[in-house]
């Protein structure tokens, strides 16, 4: 049991703290050409992701449910 939520807080951890980095330097197209970091993770794609898999959960749960 402490192995499963070691891994589960481990992502967690993984997640917040790519997500701080990109806040904190966060860069423009024109500052990407001029070589300051680029963010580690596409947040547009990450989101548009989470809503397919949502969607997709309610719908197999309304399908369940009847």
């Amino acid at each position: 049991m402490r192995f499963l939520l070691g891994i589960i807080l481990g992502g967690f951890l993984t997640i917040g703290a790519a997500y701080l980095h990109d806040t904190s330097h966060s860069a423009s197209a024109a500052d990407a050409r001029s070589g300051v970091q680029r963010p580690l993770v596409n947040w547009d794609m990450v989101g548009r992701k989470w809503g397919h898999l949502t969607d997709r959960a309610r719908t197999e749960w309304t399908r369940l449910t009847g």
